[in-house]
């Protein structure tokens, strides 16, 4: 009863967003709706689920890479009403990339940074690395000292406690050529390093990486350059602390080959959620088979038991765990009647829940007094407000009535006599014809 309750409550709260005439300055009218996309970078920063770059095929691409906006993650939201993005877009300095990775780092931890990528473009970006200082809500380009390596695309970056990103392998945009190298950066002091090589796993693009509690890296699957899915019955771990690279036999019910998938790990620090991706040949994987977890201390392989709707399996997607919650943006393989952002409830390790409505984590710390509110933002305020009230008591009122007429509907039920057999196939289904959102992509972008 109380889920229900909460579950209302977070769709009379999107409705309210969505009437109200202002809300946060944009008015609901010229709500921003991002381009679909795939091989974007999606970053989350204090409460907010930065997006950009990427590439979608309906439209050339360079539009949807030109784009970046990001998704309050403070407040509820349900996937099944428009979510309110707030659009960046006229600060972006980043021309429209596809295959970039990003991770949060700096020194005070809040800032986008940016690596790699292939320009949409004719004209290809020199810059390795932007940096977006989400405090001051403007890009730049650092000055980065060290070695300076060829860029590259279609790799996952890693970052660990210390502000250091991990970059392996990808492809090297001047050469056309994969590697296997481990590159790093330091992203509090801006400076290049190397890492180990001895042992790595062969050159690969479009894997699954994520830290584990140990600051150990996983790395799973990926693509090769024979445009090959490459097996999932072996991981690789790379020690940052000692900068070695090791190798685990997996067991269990292993998933079959795939790359564009995404690893992240779970609440419990104890297993790795693996998702979507491409299999050999490029085979849709199936939905029941889109989702494995991976046993970190005994690197068997099951398929957790899930609730909820499952939906297609997505690849070149992008996933984040936030609060109770992995949640997946955009990607390709999915059809028009599921939304962009999936949530995956994970706080139950034994069963997980595919859902639509998001609840916020609980506030780390207590929030900061608020600034004095000026006239003008009182009376928007006042607005609000008196416009919420109205609507809950318009909502509050029209349950009442509907519950006073099923409550009658009920009774008169209730008096009726109906034969056997009468109620027998009258349910009537009907088939629904769905198609993808994304017919066909560009042939580079399949693999990387």
């Amino acid at each position: 009863m109380l889920k229900n309750t909460l579950t209302y409550f977070v769709l009379l709260f999107n409705l309210i967003q969505c009437l109200l005439t202002e809300i946060n300055g944009v008015s609901p009218i010229l709500a921003f709706k991002p381009t679909l996309r795939h091989l974007h970078a999606a970053t989350v920063i204090d409460d907010k689920l930065y997006i950009l770059s990427g590439m979608d095929d309906t439209i050339g691409g360079i539009v949807g890479g030109t784009q970046f906006f990001y998704l309050n993650v403070s407040a509820p939201f349900n996937t099944k009403m428009p979510l309110y993005w707030h659009d960046l877009t006229s600060k972006n300095i980043v021309p429209p990339q596809i295959g970039v990775t990003a991770v949060k780092g700096g020194a005070d931890n809040n800032t986008l940074i940016l690596y790699g990528g292939r320009n949409l473009t004719s004209i290809e970006s020199k810059a390795l690395v932007y940096a977006y200082d989400t405090q001051g809500n403007a890009w730049h380009i650092p000055t980065i000292s060290g070695e300076n390596y060829i860029k590259r695309r279609s790799l996952t970056a890693v970052v660990d406690y210390q502000g250091k990103v991990y970059l392996f392998g990808g492809k090297l945009l001047e050469f056309d050529s994969f590697v296997n190298d481990m590159i790093t950066l330091d992203t509090i002091n801006f400076r290049w390093g190397k890492g180990s090589s001895t042992n790595a796993p062969t050159s690969r693009i479009n894997y699954g990486a994520t830290l584990l509690p140990n600051q150990n890296i996983i790395y799973i699957g990926g693509g090769n350059s024979l445009n090959e899915s490459l097996p999932l019955d072996e991981v690789f771990i790379y020690d940052t602390n000692n900068n070695n690279w090791s190798t685990k036999k997996t067991s269990g019910l292993i998933p079959s080959n795939r790359y564009g998938l995404t690893a992240v790990l779970g609440l419990d620090g104890e297993q790795v959620i693996v998702y979507g991706g491409l299999g050999n040949k490029n085979i849709i994987i199936n939905p029941e088979e889109s989702l494995y977890t991976l046993n970190i201390n005994t690197f068997e392989w099951s398929i957790p038991k899930i609730t909820g709707n499952i939906p297609s399996c997505r690849y070149m997607h992008r996933a984040n765990v936030i609060g109770n919650y992995m949640v997946t943006t955009f990607g390709v393989g999915y059809n028009i009647t599921e939304d962009d952002v999936l949530l995956l409830d994970i706080s139950d390790k034994n069963e997980f829940k595919w859902t639509t409505t998001f609840y916020p984590p609980p506030p780390t710390s207590d929030p900061a007094p608020a600034p004095p509110s000026t006239p003008s933002k009182n009376k928007s305020v006042v607005i609000g407000l008196a416009t919420g009230f109205s609507l809950l008591c318009a909502f509050t009122i029209g349950m009442f009535f509907l519950y006073k007429r099923n409550k009658n509907r009920k009774v008169k039920v209730n008096t009726l006599h109906i034969p056997n057999g009468k109620l027998d196939n009258q349910s009537g289904q009907k088939t629904v014809e769905t198609t993808n959102k994304v017919d066909n992509h560009d042939e580079e972008a399949k693999q990387v």
